[in-house]
């Protein structure tokens, strides 16, 4: 059996954790983290999930979320998940992370504690987000700048963070196919008289509404056809799923810095 400490276990990807871990034969909850002023604290993760208790008291505590798990799972904000990482690295516990809007800063951090610990970090949990990837990359190394390439994305209104992790994460992955920084050529406003489509640029269409889970679009728009590459994500236990994969996957392995490419192979 394998332990997982659920970081975040208030959130709505916490939940899903809880509820995704009691399904499976092989994984059981062994910590709860929620924040200082959550609500949850000390009440039974199962109960905050709404699955039943497992036992598990949820607390702010990390060293006491974290002892006896083999594996722990963060969803949280930024500057915690750092934070959650370098207590689990103190213990010596591999991290799945699928927190997103990580910047330079804490991408830096993630590098430097993942010598010492396997850290695998993934915007976006699911497998077929993953597969997405890959076929980005190909389809963008095939085709060429003479293809526009537009991503669009769509979330629930309480989303924070735009573009999301995962759009952030296909231009970077097509900008890399073509041999250029998404730095260098993201577009991601457009207002006025803004002038013709400059060449090779990547741009981005964002909406926020109501309770959408999650949806990409990438299209390729060459003179005279487009190609479309998309995923919809219609119930967030996707996340969870993919992210207890991650999980089991990533028990044992040395230390360094995985993504979900490595978890399938790809």
């Amino acid at each position: 059996m394998t332990n997982i400490a659920v970081l975040g276990v208030s959130g709505r990807m916490g939940r899903c954790l809880i509820r995704s871990i009691r399904e499976s034969g092989d994984l059981s909850v062994s910590g709860a983290l929620a924040s200082a002023q959550s609500p949850a604290l000390g009440r039974d993760a199962g109960d905050i999930a709404e699955s039943g208790p497992v036992g598990v008291t949820v607390t702010a505590d990390r060293a006491e979320a974290l002892a006896g798990a083999d594996v722990a799972i963060d969803f949280t904000l930024p500057r915690a998940a750092i934070a959650n990482l370098e207590a689990a690295a103190a213990l010596g516990i591999p991290v799945v992370i699928g927190t997103t809007g990580l910047d330079d800063a804490a991408h830096a951090a993630v590098r430097r504690l993942s010598h010492g610990l396997p850290v695998l970090v993934a915007p976006n949990m699911s497998l077929g987000v993953n597969l997405l990837f890959s076929l980005v990359d190909r389809a963008a190394a095939a085709l060429g700048e003479d293809y526009d390439i537009e991503i669009f994305e769509a979330h629930h209104r309480n989303k924070v963070d735009a573009p999301s992790g995962t759009a952030l994460r296909i231009a970077e992955i097509a900008a890399g196919a073509r041999g250029r920084m998404l730095a260098d050529i993201g577009i991601h406003t457009r207002a006025g008289q803004i002038g013709p489509r400059p060449r090779g640029g990547i741009g981005f269409a964002v909406i926020r509404g109501g309770d959408i889970v999650g949806e990409h679009r990438v299209t390729y728009a060459g003179i005279g056809e487009s190609l479309e590459i998309a995923h919809r994500a219609t119930d967030r236990m996707t996340f969870a799923y993919g992210a207890v994969t991650a999980a089991r996957w990533i028990v044992g392995r040395p230390p360094g810095l995985y993504g979900m490419a490595d978890v399938l192979g790809l």
